[in-house]
């Protein structure tokens, strides 16, 4: 019966975790997303380890919306519908961090 009992509220707890998210977190989730739909990011490091050793290396992030063309607006707009069940509060475009 106990092993029943915490199945029953695994599973549950599961199927909480895949509802939907507070708007302003899925605002916060998806403004990543459409910054990497404007252009690509990417760094660069440089530096020196014990006993002179160098090391370099590079990342870079591209999001099938940018190669696809997708406007970063809609890709929000979309993202956030999709994890809250509602619309932005703001637009993408007129949220004052938006530097697209």
């Amino acid at each position: 019966m106990r092993a029943a009992s915490t199945c029953a509220l695994t599973l549950a707890a599961l199927a909480a975790a895949c509802g939907p998210v507070p708007v302003e977190q899925a605002e916060a989730d998806c403004f990543r997303q459409a910054q990497l739909a404007s252009r690509p990011r990417g760094s660069v490091s440089l530096g020196f380890g014990s006993g002179g050793q160098r090391f370099a290396g590079a990342a870079i992030d591209i999001s099938s919306d940018y190669l696809m063309g997708r406007d970063p607006a809609q890709v929000y707009n979309a993202c956030v519908q999709q994890e809250s069940g509602q619309p932005p509060r703001l637009p993408l475009y007129d949220r004052p961090d938006w530097k697209g």
